[in-house]
């Protein structure tokens, strides 16, 4: 079956063209703004990641080296379109307009976090295995019954396919033709749990056959591979076409999250041949001769200062209200939950 799904890719780990049939597509343009969004939220990771070990922001779930699959799936949606994260997914969110200083806050506990900005249809991260899928799905019919040309997004790991979510998702999105693409990171592991023992199927790709879903697999670290395809992608549920699978191949640099010791269960030396995606497309922009130094310098300079920028405004943000805790949550507080909130406000009022 893995014969019926090869790996698409347009450029080849050295930056080279390989596929020439995209040539007149890629341009100037579309390689700055990938460039600036992929080192724009990779910036974003490593910097999430030391202030959690400084103890400023709690734990983090890092996506370096899935920086392609995600920059390139969000660039090629519209701005009335859904998307649907996980909590890998945060650098989707990022490239699709999701407030930077929010971001951090959601990583730092905060429920405003969870808020994105007017006019952007931006889900909160699914922590929940898959559910996501549905909520997807959902919002995509419901803009196909509006009338509307609108799609939505499901973002989802290798793991997430041994939810039985995830194959609600597609038959339901298969059955009544919904405008959604269901796309998946397949970067190797669930956690702990190789890709091998989620399924004996030797791609994901090929799981929407049974849906009569059109599928496809990409090489999720070649950033024009995955834009491509998702363009067809998007194009066909805007235009009635229904649903898409797509597999992105990636590699997830580090561990699950700072609270995991991937050398726990992941073979010493895996993955070290997988070539950075950044990298990848460095050596691109050098082959084609789209390298600018001016670029390359400004931006570096600019995303620094905007992350730098966005870390103090999360940290002089208002400080919490525990209250919060008790308030939304039940339209009607149960007795139990009054109690406990006379007692804190009790506590506090005493300090």
């Amino acid at each position: 079956m893995i014969e019926s799904y090869p790996l698409r890719q347009i450029i080849d780990d050295e930056g080279n063209l390989i596929d020439s049939n995209n040539r007149d597509l890629i341009n100037r343009e579309l390689v700055q703004k990938a460039y600036f969004n992929m080192y724009r939220i990779r910036t974003f990771d490593k910097k999430a990641k030391s202030l959690q070990r400084q103890g400023r922001i709690g734990t983090y779930p890092p996506f370096e080296g899935q920086e392609a699959a995600q920059v390139g799936s969000a660039l090629a949606l519209g701005e009335n379109d859904w998307i649907f994260p996980t909590y890998r997914d945060h650098g989707a969110m990022l490239t699709y307009g999701a407030d930077m200083t929010r971001t951090f806050l959601y990583w730092n506990g905060r429920m405003e976090g969870c808020v994105p900005p007017e006019g952007k249809h931006i889900f909160p991260a699914a922590v929940p295995i898959a559910t996501q899928l549905l909520h997807a799905v959902g919002a995509s019919w419901a803009e196909k019954r509006k009338g509307t040309n609108a799609i939505a997004i499901a973002y989802f790991g290798d793991g997430a396919t041994s939810e039985g979510d995830f194959h609600e998702g597609l038959n339901f999105a298969s059955v009544f033709q919904t405008p959604t693409i269901f796309f998946n990171q397949n970067n190797g592991y669930a956690i702990s749990v190789p890709f091998e023992r989620q399924t004996n199927s030797k791609t994901i790709a090929q799981k929407g056959v049974a849906y009569d879903i059109p599928s496809v697999r990409v090489d999720g670290n070649d950033f024009f591979a995955v834009y491509f395809e998702m363009q067809k992608a998007v194009k066909r549920a805007r235009t009635g076409g229904g649903p898409s699978l797509i597999e992105a191949v990636t590699w997830r640099t580090g561990a699950h999250t700072t609270a995991d010791d991937p050398t726990k269960y992941r073979p010493e030396g895996l993955g070290e041949d997988v070539v950075d995606p950044l990298v990848r497309l460095e050596r691109f922009m050098k082959n084609a001769e789209y390298w600018d130094e001016a670029f390359i310098t400004t931006t570096h300079v600019e995303v620094e200062e905007e992350v730098e920028a966005a870390v103090k405004a999360m940290e002089d943000y208002p400080a919490p209200r525990v209250e919060d805790l008790f308030d939304y949550v039940f339209a009607e507080l149960p007795e139990q939950l009054k109690k406990q909130k006379a007692s804190y406000l009790q506590l506090l009022g005493g300090q």
